[in-house]
C-alpha cells in the first residue's frame, strides 16, 4: 500500500463539500460572537476525517458488493486497480474511524469544557451516528446506500448536521433560522450524490438501487435542477430575514458555477458527467464561503 494509493482512495477532490457546511456554520456564528480557534480547527479536522472515512468505506463496500467493476463509468480507485488489498483498506478505515472519534471528542471537550454534561453527550452521540453513517453507505450486509436512502443521510449529515453543528459549537447559541442555510447546503450535497448516481446508472442498476435509478435518467436530471433551485431559494430566504443588506447576497457571485454545472448535467452522458462533480463541489464551497462572509458585515 503506497501513499499515492491512499491519497487516491481518499478522494481529496470531495473534501471542499464536507467543509462547505462547516465553513458556513462557523462564519454565521462568528459574526458578533467570540469563538475558540481550537474548537473550529478540531471541527474542520473531524469533518475532513469523516469525509475521508466515508470515501474509503464506500470504495471497500462497492468492491465487496461487486459494484466497482471494469464497466464502471466513474473514476477507478486503488482496490479496483490492484494498488491496495481489501485487508489494507480495512486497516486504513479502522485508523480513520479511530481518528474521527478522537478528534470529535477533543472538539466537544474544547467547546464545552467537559464530555459528561447532557449537551456534550448529545454531540458525542451525533458524532457516533456520523461515523456509523460514513461507514455504512455501502458497507455491511444491508447498506442504506444500496436501498436508495443515501440522499436522506447526505442531506442530514452533510447539510443539517454540518451547518447547525458548526454554528452551535462555535457560539454555543441557537437560532432556528440556521435551518434554512443548513437545508440549502444539504440540497447541494444531495446534488453531488445525485449527479454521481446519474453517471453510474447503467453499472449501478445491476447491484443497487439509487434515487436516480428509481426516477430514470430524465427525471433524475429534473431532480438535480430542483435540488439546486431549492438550495438557492432557501439561502435567499435566509438572507432576507433580519437586517437586510447587500452583503447578505454575496453568495450570488457563485451562480455561474451552478449554471455551468446544470448545463453539463443536461448535455453530457455517462463518464462525460464526471467533471460536473468537482464543479458542483467547488461551487457549493464558494457559495458557503461567500454566504458566510456576507454575514460578517453589517
Amino acid at each position: 500500500m503506497t501513499a499515492k494509493a491512499c491519497l487516491r482512495s481518499m478522494r481529496l477532490r470531495t473534501l471542499p463539500l464536507s467543509l462547505a457546511g462547516i465553513t458556513l456554520g462557523v462564519l454565521l456564528a462568528a459574526g458578533g460572537h467570540d469563538f475558540s480557534f481550537l474548537t473550529v480547527a478540531l471541527l474542520a479536522l473531524t469533518t475532513v476525517c469523516l469525509q475521508i472515512l466515508s470515501n474509503l468505506s464506500n470504495e471497500l463496500g462497492d468492491t465487496l458488493h461487486g459494484t466497482d467493476r471494469g464497466d464502471r463509468q466513474g473514476i477507478h480507485y486503488s482496490i479496483q486497480d490492484g494498488e491496495m488489498t481489501v485487508q489494507e483498506m480495512k486497516r486504513l478505515i479502522g485508523c480513520f474511524a479511530l481518528l474521527c472519534c478522537l478528534l470529535g471528542a477533543g472538539m466537544v471537550w474544547s467547546a464545552f469544557g467537559t464530555l459528561l454534561d447532557p449537551l456534550p453527550l448529545a454531540f458525542l452521540a451525533l458524532g457516533a451516528a456520523a461515523v456509523w453513517a460514513a461507514m455504512h453507505y455501502t458497507l455491511g450486509r444491508n447498506p442504506y446506500g444500496y436501498r436508495g436512502l443515501g440522499d436522506i443521510f447526505v442531506f442530514v449529515f452533510f447539510g443539517l448536521a454540518t451547518v447547525c453543528g458548526g454554528y452551535f459549537l462555535t457560539c454555543l447559541e441557537w437560532d432556528w433560522r440556521i435551518l434554512l442555510p443548513a437545508a440549502a447546503i444539504g440540497c447541494f450535497s444531495v446534488g453531488v450524490l445525485n449527479v454521481n448516481n446519474i453517471r453510474d446508472m447503467k453499472s449501478d442498476a445491476q447491484t443497487r438501487t439509487t434515487v436516480a435509478i428509481r426516477l430514470g435518467e430524465r427525471r433524475a436530471r429534473i431532480y438535480q435542477t430542483v435540488l439546486l433551485a431549492v438550495g438557492w431559494a432557501l439561502m435567499t430566504l435566509f438572507a432576507l430575514t433580519g437586517q437586510v443588506s447587500c452583503w447578505r447576497f454575496l453568495y450570488v457571485l457563485s451562480l455561474p458555477g451552478f449554471i455551468k454545472h446544470l448545463k453539463g448535467v443536461w448535455t453530457r452522458q455517462d463518464r462525460a458527467l464526471d467533471p460536473m462533480l468537482p464543479l458542483l463541489v467547488v461551487s457549493s464551497f464558494t457559495f458557503a464561503l461567500l454566504g458566510g462572509i456576507g454575514f460578517l458585515f453589517p
